[in-house]
């Protein structure tokens, strides 16, 4: 932690821990709260290793422990044991049923993880684990950072899920921990390496939408109802998150890859952001509804809901703009946009189907598609492809995911999502609440890498055509690599 901010957190008495919690009913004062992001936003980063590129030492076996064993955490501790050269050494979570539950899943397989069970804090003996590399966090968000800055100081890579951060203060505590460790912190952003996205990005890198000008991104999709829900979301989390913050709460999964199609972090940079947001006009219905019924719900009634819709614009330091949308309480066809806009095409995935057009004229035939598909598709796709969407895991993008990691590790390769980009795409939540508390006022966005985005840091190719590729244990696969 640098001086200066020991010297702002001491005179302010704010910590990690506090500032995550001031999103909650019965918080620190919103105003305490904004100030700590603006101080935390307006800082400047002298880097003191630069994770962007760097290949961290081969693993033979990655050994591995999961945290948080809800629905993702629980699907993706089953959907290793896929994966050769792999060792589930530890699950945990604080409720004993969820492991029991990941423990009969993968049971007649070759792992037997200790699961960890007893208590809130049982999560730090599993990374304080001398025989594990790599910490897998599938918890409620507020825990995310926390859980990967004590992991990383234990010794261990990070693969933590979206967003990897909430306040400006953990953005950065990620990346100067990951640097000061040399280890990897991934956010786990599974749209990265969805079949399309793929296709998108290895289009752009090869000049096909030449110059990008502007991308689009969303998570657009309707789960107002699930949030009150506490048999499907235990501790009404997400709830709380909603019903106390107004902003862009969950923007990595439009954002991650078309971030990458643009090379932030790696050629350009985002330089300032502005935000809006429209009133609430059905999580407050539904709760009073609720309330009606059950009285434990009359807590939300009459509370600010985050608006329906928000929209994020973000201009870079070369000129080019973003466009994210937020919305997961209107009755909308499920939608991330993923947009692409060049001087010499474009792509839009959705409305499905997925699009692409050379000039304005028109969209390309289907057979037009196909051709333009079977050149760009990746290697890895064309390898792994049919067998991620048998394995699955949101159509087998998640399976795509690990099986790239696991492999990068293995190999002592780059990953192909780095800590300035967990830390980056994460921001956006703080900044985009902190804009629309402001009246739409722009906000400047930090520059994580140090200014190393300008001339040092490249874009990570994303090939298996390395020689020692990391094989699969899957039945009804015939992949022996």
């Amino acid at each position: 932690m640098s001086s200066n901010r020991r010297e702002f957190l001491k005179l302010t008495g704010l910590t990690a821990t506090g500032l995550a919690a001031a999103a909650l009913p019965g918080c620190s004062s919103p105003g305490t709260e904004e100030q700590a992001q603006v101080n935390a936003a307006a800082r400047t980063h002298k880097q003191e290793f630069n994770m962007c590129g760097y290949a961290a030492p081969k693993l033979d076996t990655v050994r591995i422990g999961y945290l948080g064993l809800g629905n993702r955490g629980a699907a993706a501790a089953v959907r290793i044991t896929n994966i050769a050269g792999v060792e589930v050494k530890a699950i945990c979570d604080n409720r004993p049923e969820r492991t029991e539950y990941v423990l009969d899943k993968i049971k007649g397989t070759t792992h037997k993880p200790v699961a960890y069970n007893d208590g809130d804090e049982a999560w730090k003996k599993v990374c304080e684990r001398d025989d594990i590399d790599l910490i897998y966090i599938c918890t409620p968000w507020a825990l995310h950072a926390p859980m990967a800055v004590y992991a990383m100081n234990h010794g261990k890579h990070v693969a933590v899920e979206v967003p990897a951060a909430q306040t400006m203060e953990e953005c950065w505590q990620l990346v100067e921990t990951s640097e000061k460790t040399k280890r990897h912190c991934m956010i786990l952003e599974n749209d990265c390496y969805s079949f399309f996205e793929l296709l998108t990005l290895n289009m752009a890198r090869q000049g096909f939408f030449g110059e990008i000008i502007h991308t689009e991104g969303a998570y657009i999709h309707d789960i107002a109802h699930s949030l009150f829900d506490r048999k499907r979301r235990p501790g009404s989390w997400r709830l709380n998150e909603n019903a106390h913050r107004n902003g862009n709460l969950y923007p990595t999964h439009g954002l991650g890859p078309i971030a990458q199609i643009m090379n932030i972090n790696r050629g350009d940079q985002m330089d300032y952001l502005v935000s809006m947001s429209s009133n609430d006009f059905t999580l407050g219905p539904i709760a009073k509804e609720l309330a009606a019924k059950d009285s434990s719900y009359t807590q939300y009634v009459g509370n600010p809901f985050r608006g329906n819709m928000n929209t994020t614009t973000i201009r870079t330091k070369k000129g080019k703009t973003i466009m994210l949308q937020h919305d997961i309480s209107s009755p909308r066809v499920y939608s991330n946009i993923h947009l692409i806009s060049g001087t010499k095409a474009s792509a839009l995935k959705h409305p499905e189907p997925a699009r692409i057009a050379v000039g304005h004229e028109k969209w390309l035939s289907e057979s037009e598609f196909k051709e333009v598909e079977a050149k760009y598709t990746l290697p890895i796709v064309k390898k792994i492809g049919e067998l991620a969407k048998e394995i699955g895991g949101h159509g087998g993008i998640d399976f795509m995911m690990d099986w790239r990691l696991i492999d990068c590790l293995r190999n002592g390769l780059p990953l192909d999502i780095d800590v300035y980009d967990a830390a980056l795409w994460s921001s956006i939540v703080p900044l985009s609440a902190q804009s629309v508390a402001q009246r739409s006022k722009a906000i400047d966005v930090p520059d994580f890498t140090g200014g190393s985005w300008e001339h040092n840091n490249k874009p990570v190719e994303i090939s298996i055509e390395h020689g020692n590729l990391t094989g699969v244990v899957s039945k009804n696969s015939e992949l022996s690599f």
